[in-house]
């Protein structure tokens, strides 16, 4: 039954957005001045104007020992506008589609926030529809748009002391770096779910010689639940650049369900190993503001019958921010 609203959700949701990714990153650092002020900032100097371009993409692939079948949607890019202040950043995109390609059906929304002073919590919500198909066994790449993808997942890090930076303030331009270096680690848990599917077989013609019965997979569905660590850290560096750099492996179990054509089965190994990570680099000016940020996350787990199963999820993005309010004169100076 859960499984069942999940999917009817993400339906409902993907059906009303797949045109537009909206990305809302709200710092909860400061949330409880954030309900009090009623999340008005009220210093113009906080505030900025922001045009972007970013880069998602949910990848997978399906492998043995010596062959692999991988999955890459189209119109990864995409443009946007957007305004930040010390309190809240929101960015809006849309896809960017060329009429050269097939298109990629697509809902993509991952978000980071920091609630109280210790907890770390990174969301993503995903599903795609029409991936090319690619392989390292000479077969010609092609375009399927049955093959369909929905990932939703939630990491959260409990550090052991504060953390002393905010990373909307950071992406907005604003300086809240007062040491050279900020270090900061702890333990955490995630849980996600994880589907795909094919109308007939995700490896399609041609790939009987290379993958075996139980590879030719109609439908998938898994949810995991583990464990991680992490790091995050901040450096001040000279010239106003700051760099930012997280990392956080973790460990889990996680419960399978392949539909064959004429069969399924449960594969028996429940184990899943993944690494999230990010690294971002800042220029601040008076006026403006430059950001380049690159993350995203690594899963494999085991299929049996020495088939594995790996998928990717990447973001990057790249701001420019104009600062209001910034370079005017003020008390009648």
């Amino acid at each position: 039954m859960i499984k069942k609203f999940i999917i009817l959700f993400l339906f409902i949701v993907s059906s009303v957005s797949a045109q537009a990714q909206i990305l809302k990153e709200l710092d909860s650092l400061n949330f409880i001045e954030l309900v009090d002020k009623r999340f008005v900032d009220h210093e113009l100097a906080n505030y900025s104007l922001r045009v972007f371009t970013n880069y998602k993409v949910k990848r997978f692939a399906i492998r043995n020992s010596d062959f692999k079948s991988r999955y890459v949607p189209n119109n990864k890019y995409g443009i946007g506008l957007g305004f930040a202040s010390s309190k809240v950043l929101i960015d809006i995109a849309f896809n960017i589609k060329t009429k050269h390609e097939d298109v990629t059906r697509r809902f993509d929304m991952q978000g980071t926030t920091i609630i109280g002073k210790k907890n770390y919590v990174n969301f993503y919500v995903q599903s795609y529809k029409g991936y090319n198909v690619k392989n390292n066994f000479d077969q010609p790449t092609v375009f399927r748009d049955d093959i369909k993808s929905v990932t939703i997942g939630i990491n959260t890090l409990r550090t052991v002391p504060d953390i002393e930076f905010s990373y909307s303030m950071l992406k907005a331009g604003l300086d809240n770096v007062n040491r050279k270096v900020y270090i900061t680690g702890g333990f955490g848990a995630f849980a996600f779910y994880d589907y795909f599917s094919a109308e007939q077989d995700i490896l399609g013609d041609n790939s009987d010689m290379f993958f075996n019965e139980q590879a030719h997979i109609k439908r998938y569905n898994s949810a995991a639940a583990g464990v991680l660590g992490g790091l995050l850290s901040v450096f001040g560096l000279p010239y106003n650049i700051t760099a930012t750099c997280n990392i956080m492996p973790g460990v889990g179990l996680m419960y399978k369900h392949v539909t064959l054509a004429d069969s399924s089965y449960k594969p028996s190994n429940h184990l899943l190993l993944k690494v999230d990570y990010a690294l971002a680099l800042g220029y601040n000016m008076e006026r403006y503001y430059i950001n380049l940020i690159y993350g995203g996350g690594f899963y494999s787990t085991d299929l049996g019958y020495d088939n594995k199963y790996r998928f990717n999820l990447t973001k990057a993005k790249l701001a420019i921010g104009y600062k209001l309010g910034r370079g005017k004169k003020r008390n009648g100076n």
